[in-house]
């Protein structure tokens, strides 16, 4: 009878975690715009998207987020940016909060937030493009702590404003605050203190990520000067290499893709191309596998990795982009598509779900040896560029005036 009852408890333990698998931070669970917890069809219920419920929102090209039946939205009314927590299953809102922001884009682009929430220990921390950053408890919206790195550190506008997601590893909150001094800073999650600050980088808008090397946490990120691999915990600079564009009106935007705790694949447009390096934290070394330009290269969404092969946007937004799958080991090219919009890659097990920035979503398989669409419908206008989140059959994406869910399985 125990054993029974202690196979039921698991069993209704698995299910309830494949059922509402959370979407907590940019890319998702794993920080690599994938998923094992999601089996999404290679078709529509009805032959097309059908938006499950929209919700209204401001500017911004920041991306939702999902935890415990919640959906986080970060968006831009007037002269407030807004964070809306609603509830996954009809959009309804649960709680708001809002702070006053003086963001303007040099370049008369969106004027509203860029990097996407971060949720850990029911706690969400936001950071404004004009260097705020917020941490609220995830029930009520209520603020636990804020910190103006603008004004406190002297964080850099950059070109585009700022828009590094944030990152907890270990009992570290990191930011790309860019800026003398304070091009990556590390703070405590619970109180907000600053706990170490390192280098002069320029912030970019490449997102860190986290490995984990003989014991030893370190982050990993791409400035806009170029790699840099942090120990977590102290700050302590372990591996720092330039790599970015010779041309000055260029950015680092994709995120590094691990590819095993020791490599890391990087891409860049403006000439920089697609790489593959490998690091040795503890010796503070680092070795270029492979450098190859015109395969892979990256204007702003992060490729990802299926099986041993990356599938990712090739070409910048202005000029012309195709999706293309390449060999990691090599760089090799094993498909290309013919020419499509911008946008960004999300892959469920085996399905890829492709969100254009004319708001048009494609699902296709997963494979190493063709690209064939298998389903499209248009969900959202135009601009979506924020990064979309999945999440207990859900798919969840933005454009600057509303978002929706659209459930995949019925």
């Amino acid at each position: 009878m125990k054993k029974e009852l202690l196979i039921s408890a698991l069993t209704i333990t698995l299910l309830t975690k494949d059922c509402f698998s959370d979407w907590p931070q940019f890319l998702g669970p794993h920080r690599n715009g994938t998923t094992q917890n999601e089996n999404v069809p290679l078709e529509f219920t009805h032959g097309e998207p059908k938006i499950d419920w929209e919700y209204s929102i401001g500017n911004g090209f920041s991306g939702p987020v999902v935890y415990n039946g919640h959906v986080i939205i970060f968006h831009r009314k007037g002269d407030r940016a807004v964070t809306d927590s609603l509830n996954i299953v009809d959009g309804k809102p649960l709680w708001t909060h809002q702070y006053k922001t003086d963001y303007v884009d040099d370049f008369g682009f969106d004027n509203g937030p860029r990097a996407v929430p971060l949720i850990d220990n029911q706690r969400i921390f936001t950071f404004g493009a004009e260097g705020m950053i917020h941490c609220l408890d995830t029930k009520s919206g209520k603020e636990i702590w804020k910190r103006n790195l603008r004004k406190e550190l002297g964080s850099s506008k950059g070109f585009f404003g700022r828009a590094c997601s944030p990152i907890i590893i270990g009992n570290t909150l990191i930011i790309q605050a860019g800026g003398k001094g304070c091009g990556i800073i590390g703070l405590d999650p619970a109180k907000g203190t600053l706990k170490w600050k390192a280098t002069d980088h320029e912030a970019g808008y490449a997102s860190p990520i986290a490995s984990k090397i003989e014991n030893q946490e370190i982050v990993i990120l791409f400035t806009r000067t170029g790699f840099l691999c942090i120990e977590a915990t102290s700050g302590k600079i372990l591996i720092e290499e330039d790599h970015r564009a010779k041309m000055h009106a260029s950015v680092n935007a994709a995120s590094p893709v691990l590819i095993k705790p020791d490599q890391i694949f990087l891409s860049a447009c403006y000439g920089v191309g697609a790489s593959m390096w490998k690091i040795n934290p503890q010796n503070k070394q680092i070795k270029k596998l492979w450098e190859l330009n015109n395969q892979l290269d990256s204007h702003y969404a992060t490729p990802v990795r299926f099986e041993d092969h990356l599938i990712g946007y090739h070409g910048r937004q202005e000029t012309g982009t195709e999706i293309r799958c390449i060999e990691s080991s090599t760089g090799k090219i094993k498909w290309s598509s013919k020419r499509i919009p911008a946008g960004s890659i999300t892959l469920a097990n085996k399905t890829l779900i492709i969100l254009t920035e004319r708001g048009e979503m494609i699902l296709a398989p997963a494979d190493e040896k063709e690209f064939k669409p298998s389903a499209r419908g248009q969900i959202l206008g135009a601009e979506t560029r924020a990064m979309p989140a999945l999440s207990d059959g859900r798919f969840f994406a933005r454009d600057k005036k509303k978002l929706v869910c659209i459930k995949l399985n019925p």
